[in-house]
């Protein structure tokens, strides 16, 4: 028996390569569908058409810009640069987002009035017309608030125009003219393409201004070169000459920006020197006439040697007592700011003082304060996005506070140093006349005066200068420009071809997954445990007995080798052998399987005989064309008729007979379970070789389990795509249980091509010519 074990598993097993997938009828499944596949493949490739032929190309515009990086920049200034006294250094990251901002691309909206937009019908989508357009629409006086509307414009000759709705026309308007209605009042102006428009009816399409800001301004890229100062701007768009001219456009509201907030900057320190001289001009013409009315007085004209070598030595002193005091002005001028608590207004300039600490830190509150007006023109003060910048400027004013208080200690300690040198000086010539020392004072303080004035007229110049020049350190590297699109044809028919496989595929798989059914062997022995002896393959044919046809078909070699293997299963034994099929559900070929193997065991010249015993729906005497009003074994169980009056011959073979099930009885469990059945069966035993009994499906009466107890072997038969994987469960607490005896199953209805399971049967061996020639 082990050996016999061993040759059924080494004839049908394929357990030796578990894990390889059979891709030949994995293919062969799918092809089994391929109307599907050519309806979605052309479907997708028809859409992908349309698109191709739809899409409008979009054009990549690009520009550079060059923007020096003031914060890496050497010490090392050139010379345009040392004239710009109040330039503040330029963070080239924060440029990046100032180029984004909102007022600059609002203003490149309304200087290109981008909310308005021309279109023109062609075929089934519509062409955008920007840079042909033969109109031009202005919008004098909004209805309302800001809306989305359109018009729909009938250019009827080089006067006139109409304006056309789903079902009505409106009458005839002329150009150059204001029009009123529910959007307000409007015009529309001719261009120079507008002849070619004669007769045309084209698309006027207004957007809410702040839309088409929030749309460009997410659309608009701008990057900063790793390698350089070089700001990389991008922009996709359907026009390429509106692209271009958007960028330019906003390349040059950057550069009048950055010129203007350069030059507020530069007005407040004019300010501040404009008042200083205003001041010192009349400071100076009263020093001047106290020198001149004291000379004239005194009939003074020469100082002594003595009086001149004071004099330098005073005025020494009193030069660095005036660098002092300026300091000091410029010093309390800048604590005052420090100490005020408002937000706004100028920051004073740092003229005359030497300490870098102090001046990065006004620069730096400078430029701070500068932000936060500039973010007052467009934001509220209320806007939280000031508490962040407020804090920056409290806490740089408190570092300032605290600088300035060093240095003002310091300069207040130098001023009085150099105070009590004077005071030495003014002593030791005690002795000089009266009249000298007073014109010595008298000069020292307009020689003070003088100085000061010349030092902020030459700093007035230079500021002045920085004021008219234009230079703001942006450079244009490339203008905008765009190359034509490369073409991307392939890519929606190769996406619509994936498109087209996958779907039918996914489909496929899906309701393989959907359907739960029993698809190949492995499984069928993987959850039941029990040992499939056989194969078979779809019958296509109308015969139902083909295991004897003259064609040797490859199902009845199939046949055939089962019937060996049943040999094999009953170790020899050569008569008396009882074998039962059954089934789970109906529809899975056990009258079928049970016809064909009563044929092919006649074939071998062993007396055979199928019990018709699936009394509720018998099937067996329809297979071999017997009447159904023919006595059975219901008949013979209920004592009616004998055994000799129920045998039939089968007509296919003279060795096999049938007993078909009669009339159908009201109780056939109770009939089945009744011991004359048994007596029956043992005396076919004695006649016959082979009883094959076809009993009901299991799963649905007991008939089969009530019959087990005369059969020696249980063929269950499972149906590849029928049956349900729910019932590999039941054929395994059946085997577990031990009801049916000796069990094996039967994997029938294979369909390879279908399901992309099964063996490649053909009838090439059988078929071939030669062979046939030399049979004849």
């Amino acid at each position: 028996m082990k050996n016999e074990r061993l040759f059924l598993s080494s004839s049908f097993d394929d357990k030796d390569e578990p894990t390889q997938k059979d891709l030949g009828g994995l293919l062969s499944k799918y092809l089994h569908s391929w109307p599907l596949f050519a309806i979605c493949l052309i479907i997708s490739l028809c859409i992908a058409y349309f698109y191709i032929k739809n899409t409008k190309p979009v054009y990549d515009i690009k520009a550079k810009l060059a923007i020096k990086d003031e914060k890496k920049s050497s010490d090392a200034k050139e010379a345009l640069a040392e004239i710009d006294v109040v330039g503040q250094p330029k963070d080239i990251e924060s440029e990046l987002e100032l180029i984004k901002s909102r007022p600059l691309i609002r203003q490149v909206v309304n200087d290109l009035q981008l909310q308005t937009s021309y279109k023109e019908k062609a075929n089934y989508s519509s062409k955008d017309i920007y840079a042909t357009t033969p109109v031009k629409f202005k919008l004098i006086q909004a209805q309302g608030e800001n809306r989305d509307f359109s018009l729909t414009v009938f250019i009827k000759d080089a006067q006139s125009f109409s304006i056309k709705t789903d079902d009505t026309e409106s009458p005839d308007y002329h150009f150059n003219t204001v029009l009123k209605n529910s959007i307000g009042a409007w015009m529309l102006t001719k261009t120079k393409s507008f002849d070619n428009y004669i007769g045309k009816t084209i698309s006027v399409n207004v957007q809410n201004p702040e839309d088409v800001v929030t749309q460009y301004q997410n659309s608009i890229l701008v990057s900063l070169n790793k390698d350089a100062p070089i700001v990389d701007m991008e922009l996709e768009d359907e026009v390429p000459e509106r692209g271009k001219e958007i960028l330019e456009q906003l390349i040059k509201a950057y550069k009048v920006s950055s010129i203007q907030d350069k030059n507020k900057a530069t007005q407040s320190t004019l300010k501040f020197i404009d008042d200083r001289l205003s001041s010192l001009t009349g400071e100076l013409t009263n020093v001047e006439k106290d020198v001149e009315g004291f000379k004239s007085s005194i009939g003074l004209t020469d100082i002594s040697s003595k009086s001149k070598f004071y004099l330098d030595n005073v005025q020494s002193n009193d030069s660095r007592l005036n660098d002092v005091n300026v300091q000091l002005n410029v010093i309390e001028g800048i604590e005052r700011y420090a100490n005020s608590g408002n937000n706004s207004g100028n920051v004073p300039a740092t003229l005359g003082i030497s300490d870098p600490g102090l001046i990065s830190l006004v620069d730096q509150l400078s430029k701070l304060q500068l932000q936060r007006d500039r973010l007052l023109a467009t934001t509220p003060e209320q806007n939280p996005i000031f508490e962040p910048l407020n804090r920056q400027i409290k806490a740089t004013k408190a570092a300032v506070k605290e600088t300035v208080s060093g240095i003002k200690a310091s300069l207040l300690s130098v001023q009085h140093e150099l105070q009590n040198n004077n005071s030495g000086f003014e002593a030791s010539i005690k002795n000089i006349p009266g009249q000298e020392r007073q014109y010595i004072s008298i000069k020292r303080q307009q020689s003070i005066k003088e100085n000061l004035y010349i030092y902020l007229l030459q700093k007035k110049e230079e500021v002045s200068l920085s004021y008219a020049s234009t230079l703001t350190g942006i450079r244009t590297v490339e203008d905008p420009y765009y190359i034509a699109p490369k073409s991307k044809k392939q890519v929606p028919y190769v996406l619509a071809f994936l498109l087209g496989l996958g779907l039918p595929a996914s489909f496929i798989y899906g309701r393989d997954l959907l359907k739960n059914k029993v698809l190949n062997r492995a499984e069928i022995e993987k959850i039941t445990g029990v040992e499939v002896i056989c194969e078979l393959n779809q019958n296509k044919g109308k015969n139902q007995i083909v295991v004897l046809e003259k064609n040797a078909f490859a199902i009845a070699e199939q046949f055939r080798s089962l019937r060996t293997n049943l040999f094999l299963l009953f170790q020899n034994r050569q008569s008396g052998r009882v074998t039962l099929f059954t089934s789970s559900v109906a529809g899975e070929g056990k009258s079928f399987i049970t016809s064909n193997m009563g044929a092919a065991l006649a074939a071998t010249n062993r007396k055979v005989i199928i019990l018709e015993l699936d009394m509720r729906r018998p099937k067996i005497a329809d297979i071999f064309n017997l009447s159904a009003q023919n006595k059975g074994l219901s008949n013979y169980l209920n004592g009616e008729v004998e055994l000799s009056e129920i045998v039939q011959p089968s007509g296919v073979h003279p060795q096999l007979s049938i007993i078909g099930a009669g009339a159908i009885p009201e109780n056939p469990s109770e009939l089945l379970d009744s011991i004359k059945l048994d007596v029956l069966i043992n005396k076919l035993r004695d006649e016959y070789d082979d009883i094959l009994i076809d009993t009901p499906p299991i799963h649905l009466v007991t008939d089969a389990l009530i019959l087990a107890r005369i059969c020696d072997v249980t063929l269950y038969v499972v149906k590849q795509g029928h049956t349900n994987k729910s019932e590999l469960t039941f054929i395994k607490q059946m085997a577990k249980e031990d009801k049916l005896p000796n069990l094996y199953i039967i994997f029938n209805g294979i369909q390879r091509t279908k399901y992309g399971y099964g063996y490649n049967y053909d009838n090439s061996y059988y078929n071939n010519p030669k062979l046939k020639k030399q049979h004849a």
